[in-house]
């Protein structure tokens, strides 16, 4: 006699590929510079996994990419584009420009729409000119180009403060260095007094033709 094995009722099996990480951008540019800046902190919920991540890559002398949400994600896209740059070097003999980088990012976003990246993009450089560019992306590719922007987990504290400063500013009135430096500082200590995903320490890059200059800020540690 065959015997029935009662297995109960069936089970949900939720499937969940994504994960929030943390981590916030702010980038501004100006007419001879663009400035980058993300946070150190990489977290997943109540648990803090390291204080001292960068988001931020460079790509070449002239551009560097901020990257911030799930960061299996983040080190994927990041490693892809990397080896789409070699590539282009080796067979131009000749560095990728920003604007050309922007549309590569566009195009491997929106070739993953169906699955996309779970990150926030900023590509900060300078063009041909050398005046400083920042092109904002969405998960599946959408690029625009913008003086100014801020995204991550704290993204929606920090854009109307920048929207207050900068937002009516006008060509004959161009932000400079220094004060574009102070409101990245004053954005994220702002923002790391209300954001627990935010915090630590800032990494920021200032691109300007003569090189890449970094620096560190820090912030509250709990």
């Amino acid at each position: 006699m065959d015997t029935i094995i009662d297995r109960g009722a069936p089970k949900a099996r939720n499937f969940e590929p994504y994960a929030s990480n943390g981590g916030s951008i702010v980038a501004i540019s100006g007419k001879d510079f663009a400035i980058v800046a993300s946070d150190t902190r990489l977290s997943e919920g109540y648990m803090i996994y390291t204080r001292k991540q960068s988001k931020l890559f460079q790509l070449s002398d002239k551009s560097v990419l901020g990257c911030t949400g799930c960061w299996c994600d983040t080190l994927s896209l990041t490693n892809i584009i990397q080896s789409q740059l070699k590539s282009y070097l080796y067979d131009h003999n000749t560095i990728m420009q920003p604007n050309s980088i922007a549309q590569l990012l566009s195009t491997l976003l929106y070739s993953r729409r169906f699955f996309p990246y779970y990150v926030y993009n900023v590509l900060a450089g300078l063009d041909n000119n050398g005046e400083g560019c920042l092109y904002s992306y969405d998960p599946v590719g959408h690029c625009e180009k913008v003086n100014y922007t801020a995204g991550g987990s704290s993204g929606v504290l920090m854009q109307p403060f920048l929207d207050s400063w900068l937002g009516n500013r006008t060509a004959d009135n161009p932000v400079t260095e220094e004060e574009a430096l102070s409101l990245v500082k004053d954005a994220f200590t702002a923002a790391g007094e209300r954001d627990i995903y935010t915090g630590d320490e800032v990494v920021y890059n200032i691109i300007k033709k003569d090189g890449i200059k970094t620096g560190v800020v820090q912030l509250r540690k709990d």
